[in-house]
């Protein structure tokens, strides 16, 4: 039932309206200042946050990780070398013997798909020199030679096949690892076969040739294939913490050295490790304790908080050209000074050295990563 149109208990006043509908604006300036107050705080907040943002973090909370290079010896030797056995064209003592009188202290006999038998060369060890078990895993990616050295396994490593290239030396690399062995992934460039994109999906393997003296392993790249140290430093400039391994993958030792040949001592590590041991020099390279050359030597490498040194061997009057390099590849410092000394002073995630000789033979020290 309603009384002049109104319904029965919900009887409005003229009055009774009006006061509704202005409560009604009062709440709703009281909602809208609620918003306007919350935006403004968001606006203050997200301000200040942009000004953080580009408030630049002082270079004094960047440092190199700590390494130390003090412990232990310089051990040279060389990580790839092949012998009769398979498509060297001398037999392991010959081999060996070269590298001993040639001032090595380690020697890996890496030939293919077998587990060489020293048993015959054992007598050449002795304090200065030693070998330290390898072989080169063979494997293909249909027509693309996917080849790694296994150092100290403990038995022979058959390649097997897989889907796709990086995959392959995936395979390679756990069986290794199984082996009780330490991987190297050699000449990615020879026949073109891996990619800076294959090597970053690979897991477990920390050591890749960035030179190899063989003359048909394209270090330098070419046309759309970037060269070795680009590759590294594509790599490193994406996180993959890889070291950089100079070897000679010798097979010609008769005939006049020529660099058509692929003739011994055109590419070493030096390991800086507490003994000769086959462990001690295998974990030392799998570490990164060492550096690669193709003819100059380092006296010391000293690392400390912000500033590094190094302390080039001098030979006759040779000058000495450093370049202390950083993400992707960019020169942070060049200097003729020896020793050539680098402070950190920038954000960056790893530093690296290169050092070349005024006759074309160079050194490259591994990579010191930067930590805050």
């Amino acid at each position: 039932m309603s009384v002049n149109g109104a319904p029965q208990g919900r009887y409005y006043s003229t009055h009774t309206l009006r006061g509704r509908a202005h409560s009604s604006k009062g709440a709703s300036t009281v909602r809208m200042m609620a918003r306007i107050a919350a935006a403004a705080v968001v606006t203050i907040a997200c301000g200040c946050a942009r000004q953080a943002a580009m408030i630049p973090v002082p270079s004094t909370a960047y440092r190199f990780e700590p390494t130390d290079f003090g412990a232990g010896k310089w051990y040279k030797g060389n990580t790839h070398t092949h012998t009769l056995a398979t498509d060297g064209d001398s037999p392991a003592e010959v081999v060996a013997s070269w590298y001993k009188n040639h001032g090595y202290n380690f020697l890996v006999l890496s030939d293919h798909d077998i587990l060489l038998d020293l048993s015959n060369v054992l007598h050449l060890e002795d304090s200065a020199f030693r070998f330290v078990p390898g072989e080169e895993i063979t494997g293909k990616f249909g027509l693309k030679p996917v080849h790694l050295v296994g150092f100290n396994i403990s038995r022979v490593v058959v390649p097997l096949p897989d889907t796709t290239a990086a995959a392959t030396v995936q395979r390679s690399v756990d069986s290794v690892r199984a082996a009780g062995g330490v991987p190297q992934i050699n000449h990615p460039n020879f026949g073109w076969a891996l990619t800076e994109d294959d090597l970053m999906k690979v897991k477990g393997v920390n050591l890749f040739e960035i030179h190899n003296g063989h003359p048909l392993v394209n270090n330098e790249g070419g046309g759309d294939s970037p060269g070795m140290e680009a590759v590294w430093d594509y790599l490193l400039s994406h996180g993959k913490r890889i070291y950089g391994v100079a070897s000679d993958d010798a097979h010609h030792f008769k005939a006049e050295f020529s660099p058509k040949l692929a003739n011994p001592g055109k590419g070493w590590v030096t390991v800086r490790a507490t003994n000769l041991n086959p462990a001690a020099i295998t974990a030392a390279l799998d570490a990164g304790h060492f550096y690669a050359s193709t003819g100059v030597e380092l006296d010391s490498i000293v690392v400390k908080d912000r500033d590094m040194k190094i302390n080039i061997g001098q030979y006759k009057n040779f000058k000495y050209t450093t370049e202390f390099i950083g993400d992707n590849g960019e020169v942070q410092k060049t200097t003729g000074d020896n020793p050539a000394t680098f402070h950190l002073n920038r954000k960056l995630t790893y530093v690296r050295v290169k050092i070349a000789d005024s006759n074309g033979a160079k050194a490259w020290t591994q990579p010191v990563f930067v930590i805050r």
